[in-house]
């Protein structure tokens, strides 16, 4: 496990080789600090559910019954987290990454991805870049395995969250879903989860994913005058909101809430679209960048 830091006049990034993910995220303003991924725990442990933001690679989110079809093979996964029945957003979380470099702006991390629970056998490359007050974070696969598979990219992080703060993120549709956080029926966006103009977050369980995004949104801390405009690639045309409950989480006392950037559906393996997932054969890659440009008022 290792902790790297970048950071410039504007912005202080830390990632760790844990998970592969953003321990701290920080808007800097003369001797000010303001978080603007949610503040990780303390100690020297470096759990991805605890982090800034964790990627998600070679998908995002569950298949349902762990299983899929794809050009003629059957296909199943492993559950990987004791507390759910379903193989949970890949394997880039639950990995150790490696430095591959570290220079005054950037640091690159790389995944060598060969596990066992999984058809999937990979490469992974994360980028990450500060340019005055703009985060820029790249997510790169490569399939390293024998056949194609359908594979999707994105990020999963977490933003504090205040009386103030509102979202800004239009779509056009979203998905209910059921007991086991899986989509069942598409419908359009209404009500207090349409983020069509700014919005302030629901105080409920929200565990949504968005169809339709046009890659544009933005976030407004209003207690400090803060506002962070995420802009991603057009590969990202989903996103998922996850606001927990005290129910589920009983430490959970609506301090953050996640706006996860994602190239696909939840349960896209076996919608009859791909649900966005990418087909990749043997040493094709695919990549997507998101940026993070944090504004004072």
């Amino acid at each position: 496990m290792a902790d790297i830091e970048i950071a410039n006049e504007a912005l202080s990034l830390t990632v760790t080789t844990t998970s592969g993910a953003i321990w701290r995220f920080i808007s800097r303003s003369d001797s000010l600090e303001t978080p603007l991924f949610r503040e990780p725990s303390q100690g020297r442990e470096r759990p991805a559910l605890k982090s800034g933001c964790f990627p998600l690679v070679p998908f995002g989110n569950r298949v349902r019954h762990n299983r899929f079809s794809f050009e003629g093979r059957e296909h199943l996964l492993e559950p990987n987290m004791d507390w759910d029945r379903h193989y949970l957003h890949g394997d880039g979380w639950t990995s150790e990454w490696h430095l591959a470099s570290h220079a005054k702006g950037e640091i690159v991390l790389s995944l060598d991805h060969r596990g066992t629970g999984t058809p999937y056998a990979y490469d992974a490359e994360q980028r990450f870049s500060l340019a005055g007050p703009t985060l820029t974070t790249t997510l790169s696969v490569t399939n390293r395995g024998e056949f194609a598979l359908p594979f999707g990219l994105g990020w999963h992080p977490y933003f504090p969250l205040t009386k103030g703060t509102t979202l800004k993120a239009a779509a056009r549709s979203y998905w209910a879903e059921d007991s086991s956080w899986l989509p069942t029926v598409e419908h359009p966006v209404t009500g207090d989860i349409d983020f069509s103009q700014p919005r302030g977050l629901p105080r409920r369980w929200v565990n949504t994913v968005f169809e339709g995004w046009n890659s544009e949104a933005k976030i407004y801390w209003r207690e400090s005058g803060i506002s962070l405009a995420i802009d991603a690639d057009p590969l990202f045309s989903r996103y998922l909101v996850f606001v927990s409950d005290p129910a589920f989480d009983a430490g959970y006392d609506y301090d953050f809430f996640c706006f996860e950037p994602m190239s696909h559906s939840a349960d896209g393996h076996n919608m009859p679209s791909g649900g966005g997932l990418v087909r990749l054969a043997p040493g094709e890659g695919l990549t997507g960048s998101v940026r993070y440009t944090c504004h004072r008022s």
